[in-house]
């Protein structure tokens, strides 16, 4: 299987070097467009695999395409390739707020799509990505690739479409607020004595812990919270000075300001 990479960003580059670093696709077997020479001189040097210089050359190339340009650029993109998609082709799109019916009216009728909120931790295999696609135009086996492609650089998760502008906020915009997070408690404790790089490093093993305490125990976030507040402790005196900052309403202000945004990009 070819894959095509039309876009080659931050998230996209995340996204190719988890699938090269699984092993799933041959560098001989990738290719990528992108609109600056220094981006494409990346592709080839950095990354190893083949650079396109136009769009239309990675869909004539690739068995499946991923549409990795922002949502302002999209449909002027589409308009250049459509004449060159192939029955059968897959294609899958990473744009925010374009939908399903939106991107099979530019592609054409009966096109394969799948619409996708990725996010960078793709980058080291420990990528979150929400998926959707109408399972009847898709084979048995174009789903088995299809899962194979995003589990190789992490998880997902199939959503209804209704749910994509959620997915933003759940996991494709999420990973800036922990490292704002993490940069912001190893700044506390710089404050207080520990080395930059050493709070650093403890900050995101904490993070990096806490989250698989959640995926592997099954238990709800706030128990394992509680299991860490002893009666009169350190702990509970940081949540307690958390809440009074608005922790927790300001984490649920940053997920409305992304829905919003998400639909306004329709």
């Amino acid at each position: 299987m070819k894959i095509g990479f039309i876009g080659c960003g931050n998230m996209a580059t995340a996204m190719l070097k988890g699938i090269l670093k699984s092993g799933e696709v041959k560098n001989g077997d990738m290719i990528a467009s992108a609109k600056s020479d220094k981006t494409r001189e990346k592709i080839e040097k950095e990354l190893g695999i083949q650079k396109a210089d136009t769009n239309a050359q990675v869909v004539d190339f690739a068995d499946v395409v991923f549409l990795a340009v922002k949502p302002q650029f999209l449909e002027e993109v589409l308009d250049e390739i459509k004449d060159n998609v192939k029955e059968g082709q897959i294609f899958i799109s990473i744009a925010p707020g374009k939908t399903l019916q939106w991107l099979g009216e530019h592609l054409g009728e009966g096109t394969k799509i799948i619409r996708t909120m990725p996010n960078t931790p793709a980058m080291v295999g420990e990528g979150m990505s929400g998926v959707s696609y109408d399972e009847n135009l898709f084979t048995d086996e174009e789903k088995q690739v299809i899962d194979g492609f995003f589990t190789s650089f992490g998880k997902m998760e199939k959503v209804d479409e209704k749910l994509m502008d959620v997915v933003g906020s759940a996991s494709g915009c999420s990973p800036a607020y922990v490292y704002m997070f993490i940069e912001a408690l190893a700044d506390g404790c710089v404050k207080n004595g520990l080395p930059r790089q050493m709070a650093y490093r403890m900050a995101a093993q904490a993070v990096l812990g806490s989250a698989k305490m959640v995926l592997e125990t099954g238990k709800h976030p706030g128990e394992l919270k509680d299991m860490v507040c002893s009666p009169g402790g350190t702990t509970i005196e940081g949540v307690a000075a958390l809440e009074e900052g608005g922790f927790r309403s300001s984490i649920i202000k940053a997920c409305d300001a992304n829905y919003e945004k998400n639909k306004r990009l329709k």
